[in-house]
């Protein structure tokens, strides 16, 4: 064989998974069709909120926590600067919703408990003094010291860096038409040539599901989000040591808004984004432009009557792509179909803050035949036994 593993996709888990194969030794081909860290699939946006005590489930906690210790090392190693741990704020209320398909709020006070991540249980009253940017009114809010933000951009450079550093072989702009198995390992087309190796891990993002037969890719649908920077009267403000990461359910099942602090300067603003899943796209189909009327309804509905100190002068914005599952977990399994080929697809909106801790779980899962990670609330079979 010519490579022990090939990585198809070199986003957030699959720059992770080179990486950390290539770090173990192994021979590896990583395989993109553009120049990985871009800005056309889902890990681009300068920053990614990142929490312990996962509101999706206590089981991603676990992903979370090592995920940290793995940017910690890759930032010692490369002097990149990628995890801020400057705090998280997590707001609801009475009529809370829910969010990624669980009761988020109630789920995040249950994994903090089970997990021993430190935090703080803050009424109104509490979140008006500690962070009057926050308009909040009959409220409750949990705060986490060690949540904050991760640079989506700069951890996948900085993995491939380190994946070509242990000898991976990485071929960018390359696009992929197609895979199959063979008696002794898998085979990978591209626009290129063909590639032999012992195993693939297919970590495509959001052209997962054109890689698939029909009866598996109808279950990771794809949506369009859009990210806004808007100004702020006062930058200070909003600077990490006095504005936290956040994510807030607003009153009245108006939906859910989340963001971070001023990180670029008086006039660099902060970003802000809700999610929507109104309609499916394509990454070849979507509209990438953002409008002037999106960002106007963003300030109007979202932005003005809960967070003071946030002009409506918009200052940058950009759409990127979520792949979701029907339970909004994600898949991390064998293809039913081919043994040698893994699926990962660490999805569903929530899926950056653990992208190093799953490519060290990929690269034990390839290379050994298990991982240490406890993966199985992950198999694909819970979405195909359900019925979804």
């Amino acid at each position: 064989m010519a490579y022990d593993v090939i990585v198809l996709g070199l986003g957030a888990c699959g720059a992770a998974a080179t990486y950390q194969m290539a770090k173990r030794g192994a021979k590896v081909l990583g395989i993109d069709r553009f120049a990985p860290p871009h800005a056309f699939g889902s890990t681009h946006g300068d920053t990614r909120v990142t929490r312990l005590a996962i509101g999706e489930g206590a089981h991603y906690t676990p992903l979370a926590v090592r995920s940290h210790a793995i940017w910690r090392e890759i930032e010692a190693e490369t002097g990149a600067d990628l995890l801020t741990t400057n705090g998280g704020l997590i707001i609801s209320g009475a009529d809370a919703a829910e969010f990624h398909g669980a009761p988020f709020f109630g789920n995040t006070v249950v994994a903090a408990e089970k997990h021993g991540i430190p935090h703080e249980m803050l009424d109104a009253g509490a979140i008006r003094a500690r962070f009057p940017q926050f308009a909040v009114g009959d409220a409750v809010g949990y705060y986490e010291p060690s949540a904050g933000f991760v640079r989506p951009e700069r951890c996948v450079a900085a993995q491939l860096q380190l994946a070509g550093k242990h000898g991976a072989v990485l071929h960018r702009n390359e696009k992929v038409v197609g895979f199959g198995a063979t008696p002794s390992g898998v085979t990978v087309q591209t626009d290129r040539g063909s590639y032999e190796a012992g195993q693939l891990i297919v970590a495509a993002g959001p052209w997962l599901p054109s890689l698939l037969p029909p009866n598996i890719a109808w279950l990771f649908k794809v949506y369009r989000q859009v990210q806004f920077w808007f100004d702020v009267e006062n930058a200070a403000a909003f600077a990490p040591d006095r504005f936290p990461i956040f994510i807030w359910d607003l009153p009245g099942g108006r939906g859910g808004v989340y963001g971070f602090p001023a990180l670029d300067g008086p006039r660099g603003g902060i970003k802000i984004a809700t999610e929507s899943y109104a309609s499916t796209t394509t990454p070849d189909t979507m509209v990438r432009d953002v409008s002037a009327g999106e960002a106007r309804t963003m300030f109007d509905s979202v932005i003005a009557p809960y967070i003071k100190g946030v002009t409506s002068r918009c200052v940058r914005s950009l759409s990127c792509l979520y792949t979701v599952t029907p339970d909004f977990g994600f898949v991390i399994d064998r293809h039913p179909d081919f043994e040698r080929i893994i699926l990962a697809s660490p999805c569903s909106g929530h899926g950056f803050k653990h992208s190093a801790a799953v490519g060290e779980a990929l690269a034990e899962l390839a290379l050994h035949g298990q991982s240490t990670a406890d993966l199985r609330a992950f198999l694909l079979s819970r979405l195909t036994v359900h019925g979804y």
